[in-house]
């Protein structure tokens, strides 16, 4: 009985979460790019997008 309330708890978080997590591959992106001098900002512009499209 225990595990399956772990998958119910698991489930209901990940559906709460979900999009955030889908976002994250772009906002991790979006800060490796920013890194980049001069133009990194301007450069990060579509996936700053991505990721407010995704987890508004």
């Amino acid at each position: 009985m225990k595990i399956y309330s772990r998958i119910l708890l698991l489930s209901c978080s990940l559906s709460l979460a979900g999009c955030g997590v889908l976002a994250a591959p772009c906002r991790i992106a979006s800060a490796v790019i920013k890194i980049v001098p001069v133009v990194g900002h301007a450069a990060a512009l579509p996936t700053d997008t991505c990721a407010a499209v995704i987890d508004p």
